[in-house]
C-alpha cells in the first residue's frame, strides 16, 4: 500500500539555485524515459515503486516521481524536486512516504548513490522472496552483477519513518544492488543511464534464472573464478554501453510515445 507524505507547499526555485538549468532540463527527460520504458517492461508495481536522481550540481535535492502518477503516465515536467527534510520545492504533489523515507536518506548517506531505482520487478522480487541468495550465477546476464550485490535480509514492513531507510542505507555497503528479502530490489548508479541498465538487465537475469529453475533441473554454476573474470569483462566499457542503451530508449520513445517529453 502507498502513503502520500506530507510536504511543504512547493515554490519555485530561484534561478541562482540552479547551477544549471539545461543539466536539471536533461535529468528530467532521462528519468521520464526510464519511467515509460520500465512501465512497457512490466518493472513497475501500480502507482507504487520510486525512481530518484540527485539534482545536478545540488546533492541536497533530488528527483523523483509524484504519489499517484503510474510509471506510464510520469513526463519531464510532472517530476518533483524534493529537499532531504520532506519538501517538495518544486512540481505539483507529493512523493510517496516510502519514496522521500528511502531515497532521502539513501542520497544523504551514500553520496556516490546519485541515482536509485526501487522496484517491485517480478522476477528480482520472486528471487527475493527465496531463501538463500538470490542470484545463483549460472547466467552470463547474472555475472555483470558478481560482486556488486547486497542483500537485505532484515524485512522490517514499510519504510514510513527515517530509521527505516537509514537501515536500508547501512545494508547496501559498497554494493550497487541490494535484494531487499520479502519485498524488491534497489539499484543504485552515478548516472540515471547507468541506473536504468543495471534495473534492465537485472530483471532479465533474474527472469532467465527463474525459467531455469521452473524446469526442475539443477542449475549449472559458473565457477568463481570464471565469474569474477566476467564481471571485470562486463565493466570495461559499462558507462558507454549504458549512456547508448538510454538514448536508444529515448530514440525509440520519441518516435512511438513523445508525451515523455511535456
Amino acid at each position: 500500500m502507498a502513503h502520500p507524505i506530507g510536504a511543504a507547499t512547493a515554490s519555485p526555485m530561484l534561478s541562482n539555485e540552479h547551477p544549471d538549468a539545461a543539466a536539471l532540463q536533461r535529468a528530467r527527460v532521462d528519468l521520464a524515459a526510464c519511467f515509460r520504458m520500465a512501465a512497457r517492461h512490466g518493472l513497475q508495481e501500480g502507482i507504487c515503486n520510486h525512481f530518484s536522481a540527485v539534482v545536478p550540481g545540488r546533492p541536497d535535492l533530488f528527483l523523483v516521481n509524484p504519489y499517484g502518477l503510474a510509471f506510464s503516465e510520469i513526463t519531464a515536467s510532472s517530476l518533483l524536486v524534493c529537499d532531504l527534510h520532506g519538501n517538495v520545492v518544486e512540481g505539483d504533489g507529493q512523493p510517496e512516504a516510502t519514496a522521500f523515507y528511502i531515497h532521502a536518506r539513501l542520497h544523504a548517506a551514500k553520496p556516490r548513490a546519485r541515482v536509485a531505482f526501487h522496484t517491485h520487478m517480478p522476477y528480482a522480487t520472486a528471487l527475493a522472496m527465496l531463501e538463500g541468495e538470490p542470484l545463483a550465477w549460472a547466467g552470463q546476464t547474472s555475472l555483470r552483477f558478481y560482486g556488486r550485490l547486497a542483500v537485505d535480509e532484515d524485512y522490517q514492513g514499510l519504510a514510513l519513518d527515517e530509521r527505516e531507510g537509514d537501515r536500508i542505507a547501512a545494508s547496501l555497503g559498497e554494493a550497487d544492488v541490494v535484494f531487499m528479502k520479502n519485498h524488491g530490489v534497489m539499484v543504485l548508479g552515478e548516472t540515471i543511464a547507468e541506473a536504468w541498465d543495471d534495473l534492465y538487465y537485472l530483471e532479465r537475469a533474474a527472469q532467465a534464472q527463474v525459467l531455469a529453475m521452473s524446469t526442475g533441473r539443477k542449475l549449472l554454476r559458473v565457477p568463481d573464478e570464471i565469474a569474477r573474470r566476467v564481471a571485470a569483462q562486463e565493466a570495461t566499457g559499462r558507462r558507454d554501453s549504458a549512456r547508448q542503451h538510454l538514448e536508444s530508449v529515448k530514440r525509440i520513445l520519441m518516435r512511438e510515445e513523445p508525451g515523455f517529453l511535456a
